[in-house]
């Protein structure tokens, strides 16, 4: 007799069915899951309100079965900040680009971490304006072109990229901050683990939590999702290395 058959995968109660905008090999797609796993694990769902930005990330509510408020471009964190002093019983969180928080807002981002905002950050970090045309951002990497630098950034032209988990680290309102990749099995369940801390911050009232993604964008990178992947590896994560940036809750040591 044939033994039963056992459930191993489910699609979060939170993920809507519904076809993807996103590239093939794009990994938003993955960092919406693990987001939607904790939410639904942390039965979140009912109070949840996400904010989304401009970018590849701006149909973040087509994805997502929570309340959700669009904001300006990189100005999701000013927003969220409004969002949660008038709603202090939810959870607010945002979810933005590497171009979006690096550049167009690091003045938001700087200032609500620096205040110790009450919010969960989702920042995806995968080298480059994505959703308006490729262009060069601020974590582009030495050497990668783009629309804006077809020759290559230049250290000398452009500066270095900025790595913007150890900035966030360094400002006093914030208790929790941690860079993860979704390039292996191995870094997906470490990444659920931390947003979920992210969020179980949020919950707690300690402050500004912030998570960076490390991901792929084979279309602008010119690479096939196989090579874009190997990239990660290879490329970003020598250069933005994994881990906790540090962690204020008492439950872990700054790095």
């Amino acid at each position: 007799m044939q033994a039963a058959e056992k459930l191993v995968f489910k699609t979060p109660d939170v993920i809507i069915d519904r076809p993807t905008h996103y590239c093939p090999g794009c990994q938003h797609g993955t960092a919406h899951r693990i987001v939607a796993e904790v939410i639904d694990e942390m039965d979140l769902a009912g109070k949840t309100i996400a904010v989304g930005s401009i970018g590849c990330s701006v149909f973040l509510y087509n994805y997502l079965n929570v309340d959700a408020v669009e904001s300006p471009h990189g100005r999701a964190p000013a927003v969220a900040t409004g969002v949660k002093r008038a709603r202090p019983d939810k959870t607010v969180f945002t979810y933005q680009g590497d171009g979006d928080l690096a550049s167009i807002g690091m003045a938001e981002i700087m200032h609500a971490a620096n205040r110790g905002e009450r919010i969960t950050v989702i920042f995806v970090n995968n080298t480059v304006y994505g959703m308006t045309g490729g262009q060069m951002a601020p974590t582009t990497m030495i050497g990668q072109a783009t629309t804006t630098c077809p020759g290559g950034r230049c250290a000398e032209r452009e500066g270095l990229p900025i790595k913007m988990a150890e900035i966030i680290g360094m400002l006093g309102g914030v208790v929790f901050c941690e860079r993860v990749a979704v390039n292996t099995i191995k870094n997906i369940a470490r990444a659920k683990k931390a947003v979920r801390k992210a969020f179980e911050c949020q919950e707690q009232g300690l402050g500004f939590s912030f998570v960076e993604f490390l991901a792929t964008c084979p279309t602008n990178w010119k690479m096939s999702p196989v090579d874009a992947n190997k990239r990660v590896t290879e490329e970003l994560i020598p250069y933005f290395p994994l881990g906790n940036i540090v962690d204020r809750t008492g439950g872990g040591e700054d790095k």
